[in-house]
């Protein structure tokens, strides 16, 4: 007799998860990297963990400048150094520029297992410094190798961020414009520091021959349903160029000559001369004419 066969699924093996996902382990001997679970689980951006992932798993002297991170993934400039200063801040990331005997100046990139917990290869590092505002990110600077030694000739040290001019002191018509944006997009409140901060762009703008309603409109024009930045960086980078202004009208460089005079002409009809372009009658001519015709 046949035996009977059944279409109940298969039991799952005791222990195991009704939900979620179920590792299936492989031991590894090779080719792998040890990433500690607070850095592969840490909430944000997937771009960070995936950058930080991939420089854990590279031998030391590969090059993880922007440009080889780009070449490596998909994504672009602004989100791969986005995910470098997030380790940086982090505590993953950290570069130190050093002084050679020679004189010249070489920067040393370090990636840590543990943040800030792994000692340095030449020895246990200084105490960590409070990092400093930046005027702007590096997000086209190239980072160097891990573990590896850039040198680079000695160049001047950026200039802090710009301290803002007063309010007070900012053009009036610009701070007018600014404080206007509100009324069109509710979203579009400044500080009066970041108005301050942004004045000197639209005065640009109204020297250019643009009217405050023009510069309105296009800092209020097709705005994301959901700004994730302040309103000011928007409006900052809608006001980054300066437009082109408006040209004189061309001047014609021919002297205008002398009107044209019309030919002296007799009527035909009372012989009395008077100026027409063609031979004919008069204007009294012309009228006792049409009076006769008339009556």
């Amino acid at each position: 007799m046949a035996e009977s066969q059944s279409n109940a699924p298969q039991r799952a093996d005791a222990g195991a998860p009704s939900s979620g996902v179920i590792h299936v382990r492989t031991r590894l001997t090779a080719d792998f990297a040890v990433i500690s679970n607070a850095l592969a689980q840490r909430r944000g951006s997937a771009v960070t963990v995936g950058v930080a992932a991939y420089i854990s798993s590279l031998p030391d002297g590969s090059s993880v400048t922007i440009t080889a991170l780009c070449d490596h993934f998909d994504e672009g400039e602004i989100l791969i150094s986005r995910a470098l200063r997030e380790l940086e801040a982090a505590g993953y990331l950290e570069r130190r520029r050093e002084r050679t005997p020679t004189g010249r100046v070489r920067t040393r990139t370090y990636f840590y297992d543990v943040p800030d917990g792994a000692p340095h290869p030449d020895g246990p590092p200084e105490p960590s410094r409070p990092r400093r505002p930046r005027k702007r990110p590096a997000a086209a600077a190239d980072l160097p190798a891990s573990g590896a030694v850039q040198e680079t000739a000695q160049r001047p040290v950026p200039a802090e961020a710009e301290t803002p001019i007063p309010l007070a002191d900012a053009d009036p018509r610009a701070v007018a414009v600014l404080t206007a944006l509100r009324r069109v997009d509710p979203r579009l409140v400044l500080s009066a520091r970041e108005a301050a901060r942004l004045a000197p762009a639209v005065t640009r703008w109204l020297a250019a021959g643009l009217l405050p309603t023009h510069i309105t409109d296009h800092l209020t024009a097709r705005l994301p349903d959901r700004l994730l930045v302040r309103p000011a960086g928007i409006l900052a980078y809608r006001l980054k160029e300066t437009p082109l202004p408006l040209s004189a009208p061309a001047r014609s460089t021919e002297t205008p000559g002398p009107p044209a005079v019309v030919r002296m002409r007799n009527c035909d009809g009372c012989d009395r001369g008077f100026r027409t372009t063609e031979p004919g009658r008069c204007r009294d001519c012309r009228a006792r004419e049409q009076f006769r015709a008339a009556g």
